[in-house]
């Protein structure tokens, strides 16, 4: 029993460093994890009001963009862009929706567009595009999160009577 007692204090001794293991540091595990984030993708997308009923996210991502799409096609309808300029029939608007809610637009133009008044076009859009609905903006690890995203926008021309 003596032998069996000195054997297990033996072995208890000098299995203590099976037992120690290496804890990386906090900078490790930061870096580590940071580099595991797809930062290019977001868990959950903005969302409207309308589409907060939709469950699948697919879905629910479309619905905005056609939402999106369609209450800035509304605003500009009312305008004067198609009168001004006839040959143009879409606009590239970047939309960015900031953590805060709040969202901002920017006419996006071709690099050779000297054919456009972009100045013009872009205080008319800036002029013409307020007043939307409050937009949830996108979540990354539970976190809200700028997004941005180009959504093209038909100008339809007006019907004459």
């Amino acid at each position: 029993m003596r032998q069996f007692f000195l054997l297990f204090i033996c072995v208890t001794f000098h299995s203590c460093q099976y037992f120690e293991k290496q804890v990386p540091s906090e900078k490790e595990l930061l870096q580590k994890e940071l580099k595991s984030i797809n930062w290019k993708e977001v868990d959950e997308y903005p969302s409207l009001p309308d589409c907060d009923k939709i469950g699948d996210k697919k879905l629910r991502q479309q619905c905005f963009f056609e939402v999106m799409s369609n209450l800035i096609q509304e605003k500009l309808n009312v305008d004067t862009l198609s009168i001004l300029y006839p040959e143009l029939d879409t606009i590239e608007v970047k939309v960015t929706v900031f953590p805060n809610s709040t969202m901002k637009f920017e006419p996006q133009f071709p690099k050779d567009s000297v054919v456009y008044d972009t100045i013009k076009i872009d205080s008319i859009l800036h002029a013409r595009l307020v007043d939307f609905p409050k937009v949830n903006p996108a979540i990354k690890r539970g976190i809200p999160v700028k997004t941005q995203f180009i959504l093209p926008v038909i100008i339809k021309a007006k019907e004459e009577k």
